[in-house]
């Protein structure tokens, strides 16, 4: 019973984010997601229901440079990662999608790296 509970509960805080975040061809929505072994970053167009640039820490190039874990400074590496891939497709401004999490630790993490290297949000 308490797991159905949790997940309604994320699924609302979900919800709650992604109804003020749209992703427009001018600025598209930078979308992460994080299990307990891995964080996914995306840039999507709404609009146009694509996927514009993505990165995890499953991509083969960037898995031997990652440290052992799923802790801040993988996210680090991520969010840098997908601010190189982002400029170099030509998007600068980003809309944040938190997704249903906190903005604080890996989410927190990764957005001040991606910042860090470019990406405007």
């Amino acid at each position: 019973m308490g797991k159905q509970r949790n997940a309604k509960r994320a699924l609302r805080r979900k919800y709650h984010v992604r109804k003020k975040v749209l992703g427009t061809p001018d600025r598209p929505r930078f979308s992460v997601f994080r299990s307990n072994r891995h964080i996914y970053a995306q840039i999507i167009d709404d609009v146009a229901g694509a996927t514009l640039v993505s990165t995890n820490t499953r991509t083969k190039g960037l898995r031997d440079k990652l440290p052992k874990g799923n802790n801040k400074e993988t996210a680090g590496i991520i969010g840098k990662a997908i601010a190189k891939q982002a400029l170099q497709v030509g998007i600068k401004c980003v809309r944040f999608d938190r997704n249903r999490y906190k903005y604080h630790g890996k989410v927190k993490a990764l957005a001040d790296s991606a910042r860090k290297a470019g990406l405007v949000f």
